[in-house]
């Protein structure tokens, strides 16, 4: 077994599709439309979907506004030069929340990029990522 996807509900496709792709470098892999039911899918990742886990967007039509709850966390996502990317997200005028350091009380350095509908993304420098919890 593997984890397939992860999925977010959006309010803007084309926003957050610009976003996952321009600022964080994904790739859209695909899209499809469900008439009946009113929605959209994005798929978007760092690699094709037979090999890797990815991001699935929903676009509910109707919905302009929806409630991230207290129970979601981030996504996590490993970067080879923290420093950069962070420097190469506020360029582009994306809302980083907590600049690149080290995790307090260790050494995994990490930093939070917010999406566009507020969603938590956590980079990790990459000599780090998975050896240990870095909350």
């Amino acid at each position: 077994m593997r984890i397939l996807h992860t999925m977010l509900r959006v309010t803007d496709l084309t926003k957050s599709i610009n976003f996952y792709t321009k600022v964080l470098d994904m790739t859209l892999l695909r899209q499809s439309e469900n008439e009946a039911y009113q929605y959209t899918l994005a798929f978007l990742g760092y690699g094709q979907e037979s090999d890797t886990t990815v991001l699935e967007l929903t676009h509910n039509w109707s919905v302009t506004q929806y409630d991230i709850g207290n129970s979601f966390g981030h996504i996590a996502i490993e970067t080879d030069d923290i420093y950069a990317t962070c420097n190469a997200i506020k360029a582009m005028g994306a809302e980083i929340t907590r600049e690149a350091g080290p995790v307090k009380g260790g050494s995994t350095i990490i930093a939070f990029v917010k999406d566009p509908d507020g969603y938590m993304i956590e980079l990790i420098a990459k000599k780090n990522a998975g050896n240990k919890i870095s909350e």
